[in-house]
């Protein structure tokens, strides 16, 4: 049997090397356009930024090691320009010497992957304004960083990319501005949450400009002015990085059926509308486990299960794809920034029901030195507690967090299941209530009815006519310090609050807050038990300071409670 393979990197280079672990008669021939057969393409930020110093590194395989160990023919700088599937050849052009050729093949799979996208603005196809998607991008990037020492840079476009290069130059020494046409950055995140990622970015020294259209570009012979209305920014270094587009160009001439945004249409076994042709990786539609609706999600550990479930099926083993949700992390210099499953975003515009907790945790025994906190913002269906999706921001665990809360909802653990979960505890990594089992409680009770909340975009829209009392059970000092919620709000400490019930209206409904959300929600269970009619802020001061104000970050570790650690 012989398996042709357009494309390298993760999916078709994953797929190659299953397939020769199953078959080791089989003919295989990898086909990749770019000069790098098997290299890591989440690292390129790494490497143009100068955190990754060695070239080498970002090759994880080279067509001679693939050659030696696999006995695979690999072809780089060879690009395939066209498919027939009824004489199942595909045309092949060699780049270095514009030579084509035919290949047969018994067995096809498309890994092309996704292209960078350039919108369509004055001056945007300047070969001055770069794009990051291959090991070359990276390269003349790097020399351009080490060659022309540039003092600036702009990046256009708020996603993982756009982000880690910022990043990665701000780390070789540029002053960074980002321009993010929407209100916040990380598409996966909901703007609450992002809300004290912006701060923290603006805190490291990026000047982050959100709500902010860039309407065309003029390359000025090396630097390039970045137009953004009838104001510009003039940089020595132009990237954009506003997605990326399905590469199915070779696809659809070929005839094949294509999916949502003109991505590859594929069966459970990865196999396109021609049963001898297999699909894999970015340019592949996928059932999103979150929504049940089809999807685009390029990532890279989709695209490797991908690869290996195509080997498989070629090779007569069962392997199916059931879909994938979406579990992402990234680095944001000290913070780490994590999400999985639904947003709420998503959850509305696809008409599912859903309710929202959010949590504040510190990584690991705040008793035990160098203890960081953690927002977690998760989503359950209030029907029976099953969890939906997760999003964390925070320093030391959220990778573990996102982990575990990513395995439950691929289990379809519900809340109950969570405060079950018998993690690993030791004051070192974690606290004997996990993070995740906090989650969990905290999910519970409302769902129990033992809390009414509010959330943070409720607050400004609370009567001012006096027929509510707003409560803030913080400390005075941290009263004073922090600022109330809002200019009403009567501060009554948690621990005095049963001498002072009687300077409450027991006729108006209260509104509570503390720094976190737990001291508020111990005031909630007193009022509760005397009479009143009260309700929580989720997340607390802290959660609404970051998503409904522009607030300076405050990096200074602290106890739930909002006590300095």
């Amino acid at each position: 049997m012989k398996i042709v393979i357009i494309g390298g990197v993760a999916g078709g280079a994953t797929a190659a090397a299953r397939l020769r672990r199953l078959d080791e008669h089989a003919e295989i021939v990898i086909l990749e356009r770019s000069g790098y057969v098997s290299y890591a393409n989440c690292g390129l930020p790494y490497y143009a930024g100068g955190v990754i110093q060695s070239k080498s590194a970002l090759t994880l395989q080279t067509p001679d090691s693939f050659r030696r160990r696999f006995a695979i023919d690999v072809r780089v700088r060879s690009e395939a320009v066209a498919i027939d599937p009824a004489a199942h050849t595909v045309t092949v052009r060699e780049l270095n010497t514009g030579r084509e050729y035919a290949e047969s093949y018994d067995k096809l799979i498309l890994s092309p992957g996704a292209r960078a996208v350039r919108p369509p603005l004055p001056g945007a196809d300047s070969g001055n304004i770069h794009t990051l998607r291959t090991v070359e991008d990276t390269l003349r990037i790097r020399e351009i960083v080490e060659t022309r020492h540039p003092k600036s840079a702009v990046v256009v476009g708020g996603g993982f990319i756009g982000l880690e290069m910022a990043e990665n130059l701000m780390h070789a020494g540029l002053h960074v501005t980002l321009i993010q046409h929407s209100d916040h950055v990380l598409p996966p995140m909901d703007p609450d949450v992002a809300g004290e990622i912006h701060s923290y970015l603006r805190s490291q020294g990026l000047d982050l400009r959100l709500n902010t259209a860039v309407t065309g570009f003029e390359d000025l012979g090396g630097p390039v002015r970045v137009l953004i209305g009838d104001a510009s920014v003039e940089t020595d270094l132009a990237v954009l990085a506003v997605g990326v587009a399905p590469d199915s160009g070779l696809a659809k001439k070929a005839g094949l059926a294509l999916g949502v945004r003109g991505s590859i249409a594929v069966d459970e076994h990865m196999r396109t509308s021609d049963p001898d042709i297999y699909a894999v990786g970015d340019a592949v539609e996928v059932t999103s486990l979150a929504t049940g609706q089809k999807a685009l999600v390029a990532l890279a550990g989709p695209a490797n299960r991908q690869g290996r479930i195509a080997a498989d099926h070629i090779c007569g083993l069962g392997s199916a794809y059931s879909g994938a949700q979406g579990t992402s992390v990234i680095k944001l210099f000290e913070m780490t920034a994590a999400s999985t499953g639904l947003n709420e975003k998503t959850a509305r515009a696809e008409g599912i029901r859903y309710d929202k907790a959010v949590t504040y945790s510190a990584s690991h025994a705040s008793y035990y030195p160098g203890a960081r906190n953690m927002a977690v913002k998760t989503l359950f269906d209030p029907s029976d507690g099953r969890i939906l999706g997760a999003q964390i921001v925070g320093f030391d665990g959220v990778d573990k967090r996102i982990d575990v809360l990513a395995a439950a909802i691929r289990a379809g653990l519900t809340a109950r299941q969570l405060t079950e979960l018998d993690l690993a505890y030791a004051p070192p990594y974690s606290s004997a209530k996990d993070p995740v089992n906090m989650a969990g409680y905290v999910i519970e009770n409302i769902r129990a009815g033992l809390v009414r909340q509010h959330h943070w975009d409720e607050v400004a829209g609370l009567p001012q006519d006096g027929s509510v009392t707003l409560l803030d059970v913080r400390t005075p000092a941290e009263f004073q310090a922090q600022g109330p919620v809002r200019g009403d709000a009567v501060n009554i400490p948690l621990d005095d609050l049963r001498g002072r019930l009687s300077e409450l209206d027991p006729q108006k409904p209260v509104y509570v807050n503390c720094y976190s959300g737990l001291r508020s929600y111990l005031a909630c269970r007193i009022l509760a038990q005397h009479g009143f009619d009260c309700s929580n802020l989720s997340g607390g001061w802290r959660f609404w300071s970051y998503a409904a104000t522009d607030r300076r970050h405050d990096a200074v570790p602290t106890h739930p409670c909002g006590a300095k650690l």
